[in-house]
């Protein structure tokens, strides 16, 4: 498969186990949630490990270990931003950051995409700004702590795509391994520290474990199409994902969609035919 595929089938995938996320942190606690379901997808990735391809090294469980610490602040700082300030603000603020940041770092160490590849590189972040708008949102004026933490929060985001792309390129997925283990302790040493218990709310466990068994699928797949791509193209590619979760949400919920996020789900539609076109 190639990587704008492996991209694309990310991008699907991070979105639906997004919704499964939100449907159970609707029914249990955030940090039960968030340890419960890195738990299902460490499951995952131990029983693939046999089977994909690849080599286990000090490096690449280095370079996951690093990359789950980027994104375990990231989550954590995430939530913070949601609790404390507008989610109409906090939420496209740290997607486009978490896009950004990859595709700086991309374009500085050397990746050249062709224009019409730059041109979905910029409809893709266009697109991702307005499928993140929450419904009647930035009304008012944004405090600057929730600003911060979700600018905050998307460098995170981004530093765990940049940082799972520096892995040896023959490590398969050993590097997601170190991932969950770094992100999994992290979360649950907060959760010790906040006094917040880690026990699922009845009937909130296998949504739970779905989201993080699907979201580990999103990650292999990411993992394998940033060893096969441009991290510019890969990067914009999976963080497309809120418009899945968009239209799960329009169609298994019944949540009405906005204009504007309508607008960007046809946008994300575009930015991908534009680069895999290129």
């Amino acid at each position: 498969m190639t990587a704008i595929t492996l991209a694309t089938a990310c991008a699907v995938i991070f979105g639906t186990a997004d919704f499964f996320g939100g449907l159970a942190t609707r029914r249990s606690r955030v940090l039960a949630v968030v340890v419960l379901s890195q738990l299902g997808g460490m499951l995952l990735v131990v029983a693939l490990l046999p089977i994909l391809p690849g080599h286990a090294s000090t490096a690449a469980l280095l370079w996951g270990t690093a990359s789950g610490v980027a994104g375990a602040f990231g989550i954590v700082l995430f939530y913070r931003g949601l609790a404390t300030g507008m989610m109409s603000v906090v939420a496209p603020t740290t997607a486009t950051t978490a896009m950004a940041v990859p595709v700086v770092f991309g374009l500085v160490t050397g990746d050249r995409p062709s224009p019409l590849a730059l041109a979905g590189v910029a409809l893709g972040l266009f697109a991702v700004l307005l499928v993140s708008r929450e419904p009647g949102g930035w009304a008012g004026r944004p405090r600057l702590g929730p600003v911060v933490a979700a600018l905050v929060s998307g460098a995170g985001f981004g530093g765990f795509f940049v940082l799972l792309k520096l892995a040896p390129a023959d490590s398969g997925a050993w590097p997601l391994l170190g991932a969950r283990l770094a992100s999994i302790t992290l979360v649950a040493l907060l959760a010790l520290a906040t006094r917040r218990g880690l026990r699922p709310a009845p009937g909130s466990l296998r949504v739970t474990v779905v989201a993080g068994v699907l979201d580990m699928a999103a990650n292999v797949l990411y993992l394998f199409a940033a060893q096969r791509g441009m991290l510019t193209l890969v990067a914009v590619l999976v963080s497309l994902y809120p418009a899945s979760t968009l239209l799960l949400a329009r169609y298994v919920l019944g949540e009405r969609l906005s204009p504007v996020q309508i607008t960007g789900v046809g946008f994300a539609l575009g930015a991908i035919a534009l680069i895999a076109a290129a």
